[in-house]
């Protein structure tokens, strides 16, 4: 399965080949252990590196991306069994992380798995005999693919190598950070192609979780306004949103109920624009985390030692390891002179209060504060019905990585920061808010800021947005954070520590 450098991953072959974990769409058996350079005979096998390209964005990890997010952010505590309890974790949320401890190694890892991967697909694809218009949908879908994990790169670290083909293994010691206008570069580029080449819709009884149109113009959007490029961020995002609560062209619309955003009955709605897929099916256990299809963060969140007394007012919540305890800070925010705005229940569960009713027990563990994460909190009736595998490692809860009403909100910041169509951020601004039964509000950069907050709490944005806007320093001083340090995470020194490296270490670290 998964090596753990990307030094030993870029010696290898076709990734796909070394049975890849498949997202929902992806349940081709492996083929053999063919070498690369016999492979990509034909579109059978161009499918398979599709694959393996697609693997990592949904990969199991006891280091996740989005709940490190959320402890790093405001909204969170670590939380957990103790305070090593996933000390990379840990030591992000108190902004005691090193080269050697720290989520870094996992991301770097993740994202450079999937670099190196649609590389290989990159540089095979034009020789592969198969269908010229088949051969530019999948050239569309790695090239978005190569951009989705160069974002990640680019909003977690100052400094790292961009990759345009495979390393080769004699060259794998010569590899050396670039500016990271090279790695806008290659974004931008790859976007527009998978913008002229990938379909506008998908069959989703067949393609679910694969890329669209729609989803290249969102992130090209995301990329264009990280750089503050806002006319240009708001032109894409505007090809994805079209009339604010009306229509558009790729089919997306905001769900009437925001509760059934998390339905795992309601999985590729229409407001999902890119979607990572998990599944309760995979033989992932406890020997191989790394096998499993399916989503931890479900068991991750759930209340430690959780016992239900009362059935008929209790929610129905596994027993969980209590990670992403809720902040003060966000139950306030959601908690206005008393009214509570509507997003609260499906966001917040306040298991203290029902304990003191007697209603359910549980652990007060690490960082406890009684509030839970209930949006992606795993329930009994989600749990995997094969009991050959562990339930903790395998639910089948989806997680968005881009819907419709985020794209909203970043085109309502984009068009107001850069001095844009005042009239249409506030549409955006307003259809956000009337999904849950609020009025309007001016659409000011500080309304858009708190509408973020509120609406995609624990999704994992909050971290990358206080970054973004400058504003992490102030707001997440109080835990250690450091400006011009902490806005980025150091190279794993296990990318440091061969004699021949080429590699800096940021000066921050």
């Amino acid at each position: 399965m998964k090596t753990k450098y990307i030094r030993i991953t870029a010696l290898f072959l076709i990734a796909g080949i070394f049975g890849a974990c498949s997202d929902e769409f992806v349940n081709v058996e492996p083929k053999g252990t063919a070498l690369e350079e016999n492979y990509y005979r034909n579109a059978e096998e161009a499918y398979n590196g599709l694959i393996a390209a697609y693997d990592p964005v949904g990969w199991a990890s006891f280091v996740p991306k989005t709940p490190c997010l959320n402890a790093a952010s405001d909204d969170f505590m670590a939380g957990g069994g103790g305070p090593t309890d996933i000390n990379e974790m840990q030591v992000w949320d108190k902004y005691t992380l090193d080269p050697v401890v720290g989520p870094q190694g996992d991301f770097w890892n993740r994202n450079y798995q999937g670099v190196f991967r649609t590389n290989i697909l990159i540089q095979k694809l034009p020789e592969v005999d198969m269908d010229q218009n088949l051969k530019n949908r999948f050239m569309g879908e790695v090239r978005f693919l190569r951009a989705y994990y160069y974002f990640d790169l680019v909003r977690y670290f100052e400094r790292f190598p961009v990759f345009e083909e495979p390393v080769s293994a004699a060259d794998i010691f010569n590899v050396e950070v670039n500016e990271r206008s090279v790695a806008f570069e290659l974004m931008e580029a790859d976007l527009e192609y998978a913008i002229q080449n990938l379909p506008a819709t998908i069959d989703l009884t067949t393609e679910a979780g694969r890329a669209t149109k729609g989803a290249a113009h969102a992130l090209y959007g995301k990329v264009l306004l990280q750089q503050e490029k806002f006319a240009l961020a708001a032109e894409q995002f505007e090809e994805v949103n079209g009339t604010p609560g009306g229509a558009n062209d790729y089919g997306y619309a905001l769900i009437d109920n925001y509760s059934d955003l998390f339905l795992l009955s309601n999985e590729f709605n229409s407001e999902s624009i890119f979607e990572v897929s998990h599944n309760t099916t995979s033989q992932g256990g406890w020997g191989c985390v790394g096998c499993t299809e399916g989503n931890m963060m479900p068991i991750m969140v759930a209340p430690r030692g959780y016992v239900i007394n009362d059935p008929s007012q209790a929610p129905t919540f596994v027993s969980g390891w209590s990670f992403n305890t809720v902040t003060q800070s966000l139950v306030d925010e959601f908690v206005q002179g008393g009214v509570y705005d509507p997003r609260y229940s499906t966001t917040i569960a306040n298991i203290d209060s029902l304990e003191q009713l007697g209603i359910v027990t549980y652990t007060h563990a690490h960082e406890n504060t009684g509030y839970f994460l209930a949006k992606f909190a795993g329930r009994e009736e989600n749990r995997s019905a094969d009991a050959t595998v562990p339930f903790e490692l395998n639910f089948g809860t989806n997680e968005y990585e881009i819907r419709l009403a985020d794209t909203y909100l970043l085109e309502a910041e984009a068009l107001v920061r850069g001095g844009g169509n005042a009239t249409r951020a506030q549409l955006l601004l307003d259809a956000v808010r009337n999904r849950v039964g609020l009025g309007p509000v001016p659409a000011t950069f500080e309304n858009i800021i708190r509408e973020r907050r509120l609406e995609l709490a624990g999704e994992g944005h909050r971290w990358f947005d206080l970054v973004r806007w400058g504003m992490a320093a102030d707001i997440l001083g109080p835990r250690g954070y450091v400006e011009g340090k902490h806005d980025a995470l150091p190279i794993p020194q296990s990318e440091l520590d061969f004699a021949d490296s080429k590699l800096e270490q940021d000066p921050a670290y």
